[in-house]
C-alpha cells in the first residue's frame, strides 16, 4: 500500500527536498525517507532524524515555525539531512494489521522491529553518500530504537544526539499492556505541550503555532478527520516500549553504544528527568564522548517550542565538534 497516494503530506516541504522509498525489513513494504541537501553539496556531514512515538519527520525535524525548521539549521551547518518515517507513520507503508481492530494484535512497531527499519534506512543513506558512518538525532522513543541499532551496528554510527531519551526506571509496577494500535487526538498533543509546564510560567508554544502544526498533524492520516474527535492512528509499539522501560525493561543495553552521545533535555521534561538522564549518562559506559545538556523552559516536545533555537544550537555544536572531550553530567 502506498500511503503517498492519498496523504497530503506527500507534497514536498521544500522545493529542494527529495523523496526516497527503500525496501523495508518487512517483505512487500517500503519505508519513506525525505532528504534535503546543504548548499555545499561537497560536504560529508550526514544526519538522520529518528522520530518519536506519535508523529513523523514532516512534523518534527522538517516542520517550519515562522519559515524556519531544525532541518534548515542543520542544512546551514553543512549537513545532508534525512528524515525517516517508521511503518505506520507519515508516508511509510502502514502495517497491514492496522486495518484490523486494535485488539486483534500485539503492539505493532516494537523496538527490535523498528531498529531493523532504521538499519535499512542507514545503510541506504550511507551508500547514497558513499560514507562509512552517519550521525543520528533521535527523539524520545526513537532513542530506544537508535540505541538498539547503534549497539548492533556500531560501525555505521558517527555521533548520536538523544533528545528527551526514554531510559530505564526501576520496576515498581507491571507495565500496562497495549493493543496493536491506538488513536492520538489534537487534545492529546496539546496536553503534551502544556501538562508539565509549572503554574505561573508562560506558554511554551503559541496557540497559533499549534493550530498550524495541528492541521498538518491531521494530514498525516487521511482518515483522521473522519473520527470524532479527529485523531491519528499510530502503532502502539512505541508506547509499549516506553511503559516497559519504566517498569524496569529498557529494550537496549546502553553499554553497547560506542559512539559519542549528547543527551539533550528540557527543564520540564517529565519523560526524561534528572534521574533518567544521569542514569543514562552513567550507563553509556563505552561511549567515547558524552554530554548531558539541560535547557531551561523546555518540555519533552522542545523541538516545537519557544526554546527550540537552543536545542538546534546545542545539537549542531555537538555534531560538529572535534572528538576527544568527555563532559561530566549536569
Amino acid at each position: 500500500m502506498d500511503t503517498a497516494v492519498s496523504n497530503p503530506m506527500a507534497a514536498k516541504l521544500d522545493p529542494r527536498e527529495e523523496h526516497h522509498r527503500v525496501a523495508s525489513s518487512h517483505r512487500g513494504l517500503s519505508l519513506f525517507l525525505r532528504y534535503l541537501a546543504p548548499r555545499d553539496a561537497k560536504s560529508e556531514r550526514v544526519a538522520l532524524y529518528v522520530h518519536g512515538g506519535t508523529f513523523p519527520s514532516a512534523l518534527s525535524i522538517a516542520h517550519r515555525f515562522d519559515d524556519r525548521s531544525w532541518r534548515d539549521e542543520l542544512n546551514d551547518a553543512g549537513f545532508h539531512v534525512w528524515g525517516l518515517d517508521f511503518h505506520g507513520f507519515g508516508l511509510s507503508d502502514p502495517y497491514p494489521e492496522m486495518a484490523q481492530p486494535p485488539e486483534a494484535n500485539a503492539p505493532l512497531g516494537r523496538a527490535e522491529d523498528a531498529s531493523r527499519q532504521l538499519e535499512a534506512a542507514v545503510r541506504f543513506i550511507a551508500r547514497h553518500h558513499n560514507v562509512a558512518r552517519i550521525s543520528i538525532i533521535a527523539h524520545s522513543w526513537g532513542s530506544i530504537v537508535t540505541g538498539r541499532f547503534a549497539g548492533r551496528c556500531p560501525e555505521l554510527v558517527d555521533r548520536l544526539v538523544f533528545f528527551g531519551p526514554i531510559t530505564f526506571r526501576p520496576h515498581t509496577a507491571e507495565a500496562q499492556k497495549l493493543p496493536g494500535w491506538r488513536l492520538v487526538s489534537l487534545k492529546d498533543q496539546w496536553d503534551r505541550f502544556t501538562e508539565t509546564v509549572p503554574k505561573g510560567e508562560g506558554a511554551v508554544l503559541s496557540r497559533r503555532h499549534f493550530d498550524e502544526w495541528g492541521e498538518c498533524y491531521l494530514d498525516t492520516d487521511a482518515a483522521s478527520r473522519m473520527r470524532l474527535p479527529a485523531a491519528v492512528q499510530v502503532p502502539s509499539g512505541a508506547f509499549q516500549d516506553i511503559f516497559d522501560a519504566w517498569a524496569g525493561g529498557l529494550a537496549y543495553e546502553p553499554a553497547l553504544v560506542r559512539a559519542p552521545v549528547a543527551i539533550i533535555r528540557g527543564e520540564w521534561d517529565s519523560f526524561c528527568n534528572d534521574a533518567d538522564a544521569h542514569w543514562l549518562f552513567g550507563a553509556l559506559k563505552t561511549s567515547t564522548e558524552k554530554r548531558d545538556i539541560k535547557i531551561g523552559r523546555g518540555t519533552h516536545l522542545m523541538h516545537l517550542e519557544v526554546m527550540r533555537g537552543a536545542l538546534y544550537r546545542e545539537s549542531i555544536a555537538f555534531l560538529t565538534e572535534s572528538p576527544g572531550v568527555i563532559y561530566a553530567a549536569a
